[in-house]
């Protein structure tokens, strides 16, 4: 415990360093040239979204850079990193520079993350919203976008950006194309800039000469600014070789303006043998500081090096304005790890391993988990994937894990069970029922003897308890699975308010009401000395739903509040054990007359419920069997019938549900019977047609929607139009402005 105190405040150092580099404006280095003609040009235009596209070494982040430096507006910088290719992540870097520049937004950053977040439907627009409403103009600028590669973060992104108010501005710099630029630019609410703008002309190579302090003529200005198309890192080069050799002359090589390797090895050749031997193996740092430097090399020194280095070499770019974090400009890291695997290639693993172990021990084992991938220690990077996977589950950050577990490749997590385990989790709580399926099955072959990494007190406790929510084999196994975990998770583990959980469903499944009881209040009282969430969430909903059967209408409130609370403060509105809570809460409106907080609840639940599939099977079906009766009481006949329709698909995969199974039943034949009065109501939209929703608020076409979720093109428009039909619209815009009004989409 002691060790772990004594390391908290270095972690928490390192961690706020390198958030602070994010978000901190690159300094300007003297001499270089001016772009005030074109920034000013930009900034008188009345486009919001503006689009710097060039390949590298084209002073794209000098330019932003500059800008910053003369703008009056409020202005906030992001600065991406591979890292950064998550939906989430991303959404929550963009809240959070926001609301460094704009008071009053605290709560802004929070709304971006929770539990299984909906990026596209939820995050983006809350934040779009929050541009749009800014009470003062401001600048948002975003370097590095090539590092995006996923499309849920350029949709994601799109959606952001769609907020951007007259009198702001969005600026995005990229070496690729922006996908967000052609509609916007072709409806003349964007401006870019190309590599042919940031070009450099002759007057603007004598000033790069100038500054290097070497003579040139006007016509070998020319000459060398034609054989490098005006390339500013190319000139830059040019310029730093004539000054170390001037007895060789000026001479570019190259038939085109990507010289750079030519250049790179000519001026990295000028330098050192152990100056050359650092730029190379520091390379595989995304970003470096002199004791992560020290550390990599096996040596001191790095301090002096890097200041040396930041004196004479442009590529080297300062990235907080203590000068303590620095990364190479892109093309010249490609070049050095090109070298780097050219001259010693047996060095790279050593060198990833040590950056591991390095911010490991600083206490950043995500970014130890990024060099580890990159190195043959499988067994390693396995183990301590285990152990970030539930705190970047409870993070929100998904994709990241995901995107952890194809690098690691099915092999590797199948050979160390607790992992597949984990898996397995999260893809029963994201809705992925054939991957839930395939790691249960994967887990119920394996065997695994030594104690897990993740927290749980042993792989057979873990297994049980993923059997026990995904209830495959009934109520009579789940109470055999769920009482091996109650056996074997202490008082202090953090899966014991999961253990006790699930004892409670499979005795409530089995018609055992007050022993479910008390397992369930026990789960608040473990879970909140746990600081759990979800868990709370789902006992104090099924407590609240027995007080109302046996109408206890006080307690039940007071339960269903709880929940509530845990929600809303948690953001776990789009979690799948959020449902029965909102359902219930829905029907105690109901009771007391209050039909728009009940519709504002029902809503609540039919966005979230597609998250809740027949892998939660007992979730599942509760929820609905809920939401079924509060429709019917509420007239609407055919929302209640389509829940029914609902229930019965998720009993063809889970058929034995115990006690559910009559209650179905009886809902049924309510249902049915109500029916024979009249059918009123819209059916509600459903599962499918809720995830493609979001989707309406981008611009992609139907057949891009369709890749997106891996469905044909006749299938998006046929569930395009039941969408259009039932919100009563008949465009995309009218669907996302009805959706948003009634509460499917948005905060």
């Amino acid at each position: 415990m002691e060790d772990s105190l004594s390391a908290a405040p270095v972690a928490i150092g390192l961690e706020r360093s390198l958030l602070e580099v994010k978000f901190s404006v690159p300094e300007t280095r003297p001499g270089m040239v001016s772009r005030t003609e074109m920034i000013d040009a930009t900034r008188a235009s009345d486009c919001r979204v503006v689009g710097v596209t060039a390949p590298a070494g084209y002073g794209k982040t000098t330019l932003l850079a500059q800008w910053a430096l003369v703008e009056d507006r409020r202005v906030a910088w992001v600065s991406l990193d591979r890292y950064d290719d998550d939906p989430g992540v991303l959404l929550i870097l963009l809240a959070s520079a926001y609301a460094r520049v704009s008071p009053g937004n605290d709560d802004l950053v929070a709304d971006m993350s929770g539990l299984c977040v909906d990026a596209l439907g939820r995050a983006a627009p809350r934040l779009a919203s929050a541009f749009k409403s800014s009470p003062q103009p401001f600048v948002l600028m975003v370097d590095d976008l090539q590092e995006l590669q996923t499309s849920a973060c350029y949709d994601a992104l799109g959606v952001a950006i769609s907020g951007i108010p007259q009198g702001s501005q969005w600026v995005g710099a990229s070496r690729f194309e922006q996908p967000h630029l052609p509609r916007l630019r072709a409806s003349g609410d964007a401006l870019e800039l190309v590599g042919d703008d940031l070009a450099l002309d002759v007057v603007g190579a004598e000033q790069v000469f100038a500054e290097a302090d070497v003579e040139v003529s006007r016509e070998v200005a020319t000459e060398v600014t034609g054989r490098t198309e005006g390339w500013p890192a190319g000139l830059y080069l040019a310029a730093m070789i004539a000054r170390s050799d001037r007895d060789q002359g000026l001479s570019v090589s190259g038939d085109d303006r990507y010289v750079a390797d030519y250049l790179y090895r000519e001026s990295l050749m000028l330098l050192p043998k152990k100056t050359q031997r650092f730029l190379r193996r520091t390379a595989i740092l995304d970003q470096m500081s002199a004791p992560l430097c020290d550390a990599v090399l096996g040596e001191s020194g790095s301090q002096a090096r890097l200041r040396a280095l930041e004196a004479s070499n442009s590529f080297l770019v300062p990235l907080d304005r203590h000068r303590e974090w620095f990364r190479y400009h892109g093309l010249y890291r490609e070049f050095l790890l090109g070298e780097l695997r050219r001259v010693e290639p047996d060095v790279i693993t050593k060198l990833h391993l040590r950056a591991a172990d390095w911010y490991q021990s600083h206490g950043s084992p995500t970014l130890a988990i990024e060099h580890l991938l990159d190195t043959s220690e499988h067994d390693r990077c396995v183990q301590l994937v285990t152990e970030q996977v539930l705190p970047m589950y409870m993070a929100g950050q998904v994709p990241t894990v995901q995107r952890w577990l194809s690098a690691l490749g099915e092999s590797a997590v199948q050979d160390y069970p607790p992992l597949a385990v984990l898996a397995g989790w999260i893809s029963a709580l994201t809705g992925q029922t054939a991957a839930a399926e395939r790691w249960a099955a994967v887990i119920d072959a394996a065997s695994f003897d030594q104690t897990p990494l993740d927290g749980s007190a042993s792989f057979s406790s873990a297994r049980a308890m993923l059997r026990a929510v995904m209830c495959a084999s009934g109520p009579e196994q789940m109470m055999i699975d769920a009482d091996v975990a109650m056996a074997q998770e202490p008082a202090w583990s953090p899966f014991r308010d999961t253990a006790l959980v699930m004892a409670a469903h499979a005795h409530l499944l089995a018609g055992h009401e007050a022993e479910a009881a008390a397992l369930f209040a026990e789960t608040i009282t473990v879970g909140t000395n746990l600081g759990n969430t979800d868990n709370r969430v789902d006992a104090a909903a099924e407590l609240a739903l027995l007080a109302t059967d046996h109408g206890r209408w006080a307690e039940a409130a007071e339960r269903v509040g709880q929940a509530l609370e845990v929600i809303d403060e948690h953001r776990l509105q789009d979690y799948a054990v959020s449902v029965l809570a909102f359902a219930v809460a829905a029907r105690l409106a109901v009771r007391r007359g209050d039909l728009d907080e009940a519709d504002r609840q029902l809503t609540r639940a039919m966005r979230a419920r597609p998250s809740c599939t027949f892998v939660l099977p007992f979730l599942a079906v509760r929820a609905r069997l809920q939401l079924a009766k509060v429709y019917s009481i509420r007239g609407d006949q055919a929302a209640a019938r389509h829940l029914v329709r609902e229930i019965d698909e998720l009993l063809l995969h889970r058929p034995a549900l115990g006690a559910l199974v009559d209650q179905v039943a009886e809902v049924r034949q309510t249902v049915a019977a109500n029916a024979q009065l009249g059918a009123t109501g819209a059916a509600p939209l459903t599962g499918a047609e809720l995830r493609l929703l979001p989707y309406l608020q981008t611009h992609l076409t139907i057949a891009e929607i369709g890749e997106r979720l891996f469905v044909s093109r006749n299938t998006v428009s046929s569930e395009v139009a039941s969408i259009y039909r039932k919100l009563g619209v008949s465009s995309r815009n009218s669907a996302v402005l009805q959706a948003t009004r009634i509460g499917l989409l948005g905060a």
